[in-house]
């Protein structure tokens, strides 16, 4: 499968916020993120860094 974690950074630490994640949209209020099931998740975030090969989005606060 092709999905991702997506992690918030906080304090320095990576913290599991969402799995499965298979569609990401920046957006004006942050970023939206979509599973696999349809599920939806926005975060007053941006994103940091995405690694493909890894499966990682890792995400910071706005």
């Amino acid at each position: 499968m092709c999905e991702s974690t997506a992690y918030l950074l906080k304090d320095g630490k990576e913290e599991l916020v969402f799995e499965g994640v298979d569609i990401l949209e920046n957006r004006d209020d942050g970023v939206r993120m979509v599973d696999v099931f349809g599920e939806e998740k926005i975060l007053p975030a941006r994103v940091k860094r995405f690694s493909l090969v890894d499966h990682r989005i890792i995400l910071e606060p706005v």
